[in-house]
């Protein structure tokens, strides 16, 4: 079968040739001659591509042969050019000699290409490259892994309330099944995690568990994919069937728990006989529901015999024409006015979308990415050739595909197929990765770096309906994934690529031409040194579950990707240095304590990713990493020393910390010549600087791309002579900056670029102010000399987070002011540490009413909380630590008022001494409903009445109060235990989000 992205990949990897002969390269002695026949043959061969398309397309056998040899000979072109540039970089002439005969021996074989071209009649044509759609501004087969954060959903609100009377109903089983089951495409994913994201879930369901299953696994692997979700602080679980069984009903307790089962493909039915009777045996308590999401029919009649099902299986059918044409809109015009254009061919488009909402998504994002001018041309000519035999939504992801405006963006997507299905891919991974392979080129026309390039191709596939994206606001990164059946289409693009799970290949083997691959659990040993002994030559990208011994490593001399995630193995082979062509090294989560220094002669080099791995050094010659770009590298400790000389790596992007050191190589002016770093930034032994001349050797106004960046200087320092002021002073930011930390600052004021951050964008006016987007968050921690802090926040429009912690002698009269002005503040926290006797809080806190989260410390005279809390509205969690005079939370009205409140903290506690203090606890008056007598715990003294303040209770998800007069919190703080007077309260306000939070020290 013909390889469909094959004239894609051919023009990538021609043109990245050409780039690499007209780089400094072409510039050797000896070479001029041989790389401008070289390139007039790549150019000759690229302007043929288009007709050899054509004609393979017509079922001619030949010039697909010749367009396989084309393809073999372009990568060989490519390593050959390569490894001169990795001569270039060295700056070493003595292997001349060497590569000019490659260089020969590959334009001789060029040579015959072209001489074939003109035999098979294969026409010249001009190569205009697509227009890409412009650029944002910069700045700001199975193996499938779903996940529950909820999605948007259209037109299937009556299927969700039918599912969910069924599941909050009354039920006299322990636990029971409800399969949802339909063709590809139609949403089954979506409205399960709907269903399981719905607030009337959490308020009737204890416990949550959400497993892909999507291939066909063990039954002792699915055991443990529960355990997985049910203990999410450990990675994977050891154990025989048994065990892990045990430690689910240890953590299931006696409570009623909801389990999703997504994309379920097994239909044996002995496998869920067994499965479903021991998951009975595990809870005693009636409820439970299982949900369980499948495509094949039988799967859905399986599960129903076992549980001998009064009702079928839930049939999802398909979407109404109002909901596609619903989606076709937003997707085509962005929630804008439809255009005529649009309204003229909406019958039509909505007899393609043959009510999927995958069809529907795919269309309007191939509409959206043409003019509109264009549409009924798509319509008449495109959409309307598509064959009523075949697979409607693949025809319709296949056009969608096909009309990607690049072929570099093609190679992108296809390249993701090495990813099993609906991972959730870290955008910055991926430019990674593409821009290892040369998928990206930065243009020079806009003078756009590779990654700009690669954040316009993710905007291109997430437009196109090809990429759906995952926002997560605890990731400091978007992700992407793509649906099972996009997923798929990736696969049936990409014959090159092969993956491999459980000895199970999941794409067609296209002998030795393999240019991508992974391996998931494939057995090892043998087996696998057998198989990359054969694709040693090919390989380009190697995705490893395990270990790689340092013979075969040698043997993939061209590798430009390697992962080696999870290793288990202690060392990185030294041979890894003669990997000359690599680009991408990923070691996080492995093993890997050591790294050799021949890693410092991958001169190509761009990222190196060692996060949450057990590297304790960086090697020596990092400065020679001179093409390095992204260093995913954090260390917490203030005393780890850096590599000598990273000022030298002036490529680099991402560097994530940098420890101030004394001598020579390690101060901080190493940072000035990283003009390109972006990101976040954590500088700390900032008291090694001697002064402002000093620190603005660092030239951080200059980083315009720091959005995070973090001061820190060491806190047990000794004497009193610090010049902390005057550092500060000349580590002034871009007024770029987004978010900013300073921790353990000895100066008792600011500098006043401090002030001056927010509004010093040129000559801003009133009305220009308000859209200012500078600072974001800040937060002073740790800064006990602090005296004033005259930051008008009338002048902060955008901060959304401010954090004063722990700053005793900041005077109440110097604090921020301009409070009023916070339109767009979030988050609040301000712990009093050192002023243990302040009797009332600020006033201006009060105007804050967009809180969502507040946070108060050690105001310790406090005795009752204003009855102005009940200004927010917003507010969803509220923390209150080291109040030992609070006796009274605000009136019954006032937190009648807090219906978003979801978490509350009181933590009272003024010693952790094993006696019993005599301290009283506070007063709990939070509303009139559902009140819990204190009666009923003899353990708390004062605890009068404890009243839940909610219209609805499933919204409140955690209460948490830690008091004096409580006997076992005193022993038991540390660990995070309430005290067992308290615990029907917790069991009756949801457990599972009791300690999400850590609790002060």
């Amino acid at each position: 079968m013909a390889d469909p992205v094959i004239g894609a990949t051919i023009q990538v990897t021609l043109e990245t040739a050409v780039s690499l002969a007209s780089d400094r390269i072409g510039m050797l002695v000896g070479f001029k001659k041989d790389l401008a026949s070289m390139t007039r043959s790549l150019r000759f061969i690229n302007a043929r591509l288009s007709d050899a398309e054509e004609k393979q397309q017509n079922q001619d056998r030949v010039v697909h042969e010749w367009l396989n040899s084309l393809e073999e000979v372009a990568y060989d072109a490519q390593n050959v050019l390569d490894e001169l540039h990795y001569e270039s970089l060295r700056h070493q002439v003595e292997s001349r000699n060497r590569h000019k005969l490659k260089v020969r021996d590959v334009k001789l074989k060029l040579k015959e290409i072209n001489q074939q071209a003109r035999e098979f009649g294969l026409d010249s044509k001009s190569v205009v490259p697509a227009a890409l759609p412009a650029a944002p501004a910069v700045g700001g087969t199975r193996g499938r892994q779903t996940d529950s954060v909820v999605a948007p959903m259209i037109g299937r609100a009556d299927d969700e309330s039918k599912i969910l009377e069924m599941l909050l109903g009354p039920s006299e089983k322990v636990v029971s099944v409800l399969p949802i089951n339909g063709m590809g495409g139609l949403g089954k994913t979506t409205l399960a995690k709907s269903i399981y994201n719905n607030h009337q879930i959490d308020g009737h369901f204890q416990k949550k568990i959400w497993v892909c299953v999507s291939e066909k696994v063990p039954i002792v692997e699915l055991f443990k994919l529960i355990l997985l979700q049910l203990k999410k602080d450990k990675k994977d679980e050891v154990g025989d069937r048994q065990s892990i069984v045990q430690e689910i009903r240890k953590e299931l307790g006696e409570l009623r728990y909801l389990l999703v089962l997504d994309d379920v493909w097994d239909d044996s039915q002995a496998l869920w006989e067994d499965f479903f009777n021991t998951l009975k045996g595990l809870n005693p308590t009636n409820g439970s529901w299982c949900l369980v999401t499948t495509r094949p029919g039988p799967v859905a009649q399986c599960v129903s015999r076992v549980f001998m099902m009064e009702n079928e299986a839930y049939r999802l059918g398909k979407l109404p024409v109002d909901h596609c044409w619903s989606i076709v809109k937003e997707k085509a015009v962005r929630g804008g006015e439809v255009p005529d254009e649009l309204q003229a061919i909406r019958e039509r488009v909505i007899e393609r979308c043959d009510g999927l909402p995958l069809a529907a998504s795919v269309i309007g994002g191939l509409l959206s990415l043409h003019r509109k001018e264009e549409w009924r041309s798509i319509l008449d000519n495109r959409l309307s050739s598509l064959s009523g035999d075949e697979d409607p939504v693949m025809q319709i992801l296949k056009l969608s595909f096909d009309n990607l405006p690049s072929p570099y963006v093609k190679k992108c997507f296809a390249y993701c197929s090495i990813f099993p299905k609906d991972t959730e891919m870290k955008g910055d991974m991926l430019i990674e990765l593409w821009m290892a392979e040369g998928f990206l080129q930065a243009d020079a026309n806009r003078q756009m770096m590779m990654e700009e390039t690669g954040i316009n191709y993710l905007r291109i596939l997430l437009q196109s309906s090809l990429f759906e994206e995952i926002i997560d606001e605890s990731e400091t990164s978007t992700s992407y994934k793509m649906h099972d059946l996009v997923h798929d289409l990736a696969e049936s693009m990409s014959k090159s690529t092969k993956v491999i799970i459980d000895r199970d290949t999941h794409t067609v083997d296209n002998g030795n031409q393999i240019r991508y691959l992974a391996t998931h659990s494939f057995g090892g040993g043998e087996d696998r040194e057998k198989l990359l002994e054969s694709l040693s030559t090919s390989l380009h990208t190697l995705f490893v579950k395990g270990d790689l011994s340092g013979d075969m490593l040698m043997k993939l001399k061209n590798l430009y990707v390697l992962n080696l995630s999870n290793a288990t193995s202690q060392e990185l082979p030294v041979s890894i240095g003669k990997l000359i062509h690599l680009r991408y090294v990923n070691l996080e989560w492995s093993a890997i304590s050591i790294l050799p220094n021949s890693l410092c002669k991958l001169y190509n080099l761009q990222t190196l990713t060692l996060s949450h791995s057990r590297v304790e050094d960086l090697p020596k010659g990092m400065r020679d990493l001179i093409s390095l770009r992204h260093l995913h590298y954090y260390k917490s400790d203030e005393a780890f020393q850096m590599p000598l000389e990273m000022g030298r790596l002036t490529c680099l992007q991402t560097l994530e910390f940098f420890n101030v050191g004394q001598e020579k190589g390690r101060r901080i002016g190493e940072l000035g010549s990283l003009k390109n770093l972006k990101g976040r930034l954590k500088i700390r032994n900032l008291e090694l600087v001697k002064d402002k001349e000093g620190a603005e050797e660092a030239k951080l106004s200059e980083k315009a791309n720091l959005f995070r960046l973090e001061l820190e200087w060491a806190y047990n320092r000794e004497g009193d002579d610090y010049n902390d002021e005057d550092v500060l002073d000349g580590l002034r930011p871009h007024p770029n900056l987004e978010e900013l930390a300073i921790w353990f600052f000895m100066g008792d004021q600011f500098p006043q670029w401090l002030m001056d951050l927010p509004t010093t964008l040129p000559k801003l006016t009133s009305d220009m102010l308000h859209s200012c987007t500078s600072l974001q968050k800040l937060s002073v921690t740790n800064c006990y000399n602090l005296v004033s802090f005259p930051l008008d926040l009338q002048q902060t429009p955008s901060l959304s987070e401010l954090v004063l912690y722990r700053c005793p002698k900041l005077k109440a009269s110097m604090t921020p002011k301009g409070f009023g002005f916070l339109t767009s503040l979030r988050k609040l926290a301000i712990d009093l540490y050192g002023l243990p006797h302040m009797e009332s809080l600020p006033p201006q806190i009060q105007y804050l009413t967009t809180l969502t989260s507040l946070t108060l410390a050690h105001f310790g005279g406090i005795k009752a909380l204003p009855d102005w809390f009940g200004n927010f509205a917003t507010l969803e969690r509220l923390y209150l630590y080291h109040f030992k005079e609070l006796g009274h939370l605000p009136s019954e009205d006032a937190m009648r008022s807090l219906t978003k409140l979801k978490f509350l903290r009181v933590w009272v506690v003024q010693s952790f001494s094993h006696s019993r203090p005599t301290h009283k606890l506070i007063n709990n008056q939070l509303s009139s409903s559902d009140q819990i007598q204190s009666s009923k715990y003899p353990y708390c003294r004062s605890l009068h009445t404890v009243n839940l303040p909610f219209q609805s209770r499933e919204s409140f998800q955690s209460m948490f109060l830690i008091a004096q007069d409580c006997q076992l919190a005193c022993t038991s703080c540390s660990e995070k235990i309430p005290c067992p007077s308290l615990l029907d309260v917790f069991e009756q306000l949801s457990s599972p989000g009791l300690f999400d939070e850590d609790l002060p020290s």
